[in-house]
């Protein structure tokens, strides 16, 4: 009889024991694989899991240091015209620029440029002047947005209308590129301009300008 009611008392606490492990979701998530159905992945698991994945194939934005091959100063030929630039040095997620175009010796337009690195692009402004300073729009600058890009071709486009319609900048090597507008009328055919720049070398400074400008005394 003492015997009957150690067993039954045994198997009592066993069976309670085992109703409450499988319950358990501790034990539950310790069982190894193959004993039973995986837990399911909590909202953290799942978080980690997708920043684990998604990490190495994150790829980042286009900057305005991509553009720096462009600092320097440039000249073209345009039919009877002469084209010529200045870049500055990408500083502060901008790059400055300016152009003018001359014809037997006389300047026709300036321009005043910049790359702006914005959320998730590259903005391209610019505004043409005379040699007064006057504007020629009288609205706001005229704006395009990076759209494709890679170590060799940049391809801007304007959103708002075809007054150029699109840029699109073509490095060939390191000291020449081509710059291509593309115009398109509200009325009439579309103007393509395109000029090849070539690098220009930076005046250079007299070796012994510094030391003649204080002379020593005798």
């Amino acid at each position: 009889m003492f015997r009957t009611k150690i067993g039954v008392r045994f198997l009592f606490a066993l069976g309670a024991a085992l109703i409450f492990l499988g319950s358990s979701p501790a034990h539950s998530a310790q069982q190894p694989a193959g004993a039973g159905s995986q837990p399911k992945p909590g909202p953290a698991m799942t978080s980690e899991a997708s920043m684990s994945q998604s990490s190495p194939q994150a790829q980042p934005g286009p900057k305005v240091s991509d553009f720096a091959w462009l600092e320097g100063r440039w000249r073209g030929e345009w039919g009877p015209r002469v084209a010529e630039q200045v870049w500055m040095a990408p500083k502060a997620g901008m790059m400055l620029g300016d152009f003018r175009v001359i014809e037997n010796d006389k300047v026709l337009v300036i321009e005043f440029f910049s790359l702006v690195e914005k959320r998730g692009g590259i903005n391209f402004y610019f505004r043409h002047f005379t040699p007064e300073l006057v504007p020629w729009e009288k609205s706001d600058a005229t704006l395009l947005k990076l759209t494709t890009a890679d170590p060799k071709k940049s391809e801007f486009e304007n959103p708002a209308n075809g007054k150029p319609k699109r840029v699109v900048l073509t490095k060939l090597d390191a000291d020449t590129y081509t710059w291509r507008s593309e115009i398109i009328p509200e009325t009439g055919d579309t103007q393509i301009v395109e000029i090849t720049y070539h690098r220009q070398p930076l005046a250079a400074i007299a070796p012994n300008s510094a030391a003649n400008s204080h002379p020593k005394k005798k």
